[in-house]
């Protein structure tokens, strides 16, 4: 059914809110419905993100002191080297401004290992230009499987330097359940998570075969990350590139994401969330949700994904939520996106169902709402290329498609599969669903 009564009043509503927008710090970015490749039908949605108040401490402009790991007794020579690590971090953290060196052309083996704040350097810096490379043996996550390295409540911290964090994650991979039916489904350790942090940029990294997650982004704000490189084989279990929950004010930029499921997974408490010229693929696609597992409520908000290359990925952009949960995903635009031989590469799934029992029906769902698909095109690796299937009792709302062009890869058609859906399109739209 077309839903186009209610978007003049949104648009001039919107417009009036945005007159009253000024420029105070922050960094903005809106949608003009008259340019080419701007939003659909007036939906224009403002993202922001402060970089940093004047309250905030600023980075001291003093020299900052090196802290190399070395020098605390890191060998690099599959000798575990955690205390040395931590023991630099202590001294770079109660530094003026901290710097931990992890030299080049080495190879280092951590524990799991937690880097705590609050710190008193005004900016912290982890500096990898060599090898970080996990415990092989498995008992050494006998406390906690669910992490190796954390950062924990650190203002100001910069985790850079070329180098490369290694979860040497294939004894993890083959005693998983999702590999061998016949084994319990337990946790393995994200490799890299960053908890409760502020201020952070992570860039110039490149993140091979985790446990399971690469880097995982909870509870943090203004958050920047960029020209990352996350790497993992195809049929690696549950190793998400980029994981994103209870999350605001974030960028990940110019980074390739090739693993064994979600590119970036986007979940619950995010909000302003931005990503930008991404490749991804192989893998999951990229992703909002599962939302409302067991029932719980979900909130996902302004998120953008502009300019991604997806490639010989099962799904493209993909929302998807449990049958029972509530809450919302809203204001949610995908845009300049090229699909190449992707299975699914436009889906809103909530009926989502990731279990071996069936699930069964409920009335409540995710509310999914103000969704914009503009200038996607590609190939389709199956003959349903847009599929749409949304709550009897919830349905999807406000979604928009402009420019969309989708085919099959090789020979075939192509079509599209809308249920429970009120959208709007213009511009060429291919696959369409109907307007019944």
């Amino acid at each position: 059914m077309n839903n186009k009564n209610n978007i003049p009043k949104l648009h001039f509503l919107l417009l009036f809110l945005l007159s009253f927008i000024t420029f105070n710090g922050s960094f903005s970015f809106s949608f003009n419905p008259n340019r080419e490749n701007g939003n659909t039908h007036g939906l224009m949605t403002r993202f922001s993100r402060t970089t940093r108040s004047s309250s905030s401490p600023s980075p001291s402009s003093s020299s900052p002191q090196i802290f190399n790991v070395d020098d605390f007794g890191a060998r690099s020579d599959r000798y575990d080297d955690s205390q040395a690590f931590y023991k630099a971090w202590k001294r770079a953290c109660s530094s003026k401004n901290g710097v931990v060196l992890v030299p080049k052309n080495k190879v280092y083996y951590l524990k799991p290992i937690t880097f705590s704040g609050p710190c008193k350097s005004s900016q912290i810096t982890i500096r990898i230009s060599g090898t970080i490379k996990a415990s092989p043996r498995r008992s050494d996550y006998q406390k906690d499987t669910r992490y190796w390295i954390v950062f924990n409540n650190v203002e100001n911290l910069r985790v850079e330097g070329g180098g490369t964090i290694n979860g040497n994650g294939r004894k993890w991979w083959i005693n998983s359940c999702k590999i061998n039916k016949a084994l319990p489904c337990i946790h393995a350790p994200t490799a890299v998570t960053f908890y409760d942090c502020k201020n952070l940029k992570v860039r110039n990294l490149r993140s091979k075969n985790a446990q399971q997650m690469h880097i995982n982004f909870q509870k943090c704000v203004n958050v920047e990350a960029m020209n990352l490189r996350v790497i993992a084989p195809g049929n690696s279990p549950n190793t998400d590139g980029i994981h994103i929950t209870d999350t605001q004010d974030i960028q990940i930029m110019n980074s390739v994401i090739r693993t064994g499921d979600d590119c970036i997974s986007i979940v619950s408490g995010s909000k302003n969330v931005r990503a930008t010229d991404i490749t991804c693929g192989p893998g999951h696609g990229i992703s909002i949700g599962s939302l409302g597992a067991g029932n719980s409520e979900a909130e996902v908000s302004n998120v953008m994904v502009n300019r991604a290359r997806i490639s010989g990925t099962t799904n493209g952009v993909r929302i998807k939520t449990w049958q029972g949960g509530s809450g919302y995903a809203k204001n949610i635009i995908f845009q300049n996106i090229e699909m190449i031989n992707v299975t699914n590469p436009i889906i809103i799934d909530q009926n989502y169902c990731d279990q071996d029992e069936p699930c069964h029906e409920k009335r409540s769902a995710v509310k999914i709402s103000d969704v914009v698909y503009n200038n996607i095109r590609g190939t389709s690796d199956s003959e349903v290329a847009v599929k749409f299937e949304c709550s009897k009792s919830n349905p999807c709302e406000g979604i928009s498609l402009t420019n969309v062009n989708l085919v099959r890869e090789g020979e075939g058609v192509v079509e599209a599969s809308c249920q429970n859906v009120n959208f709007d399109k213009s511009g060429r739209v291919f696959p369409r669903c109907s307007n019944t």
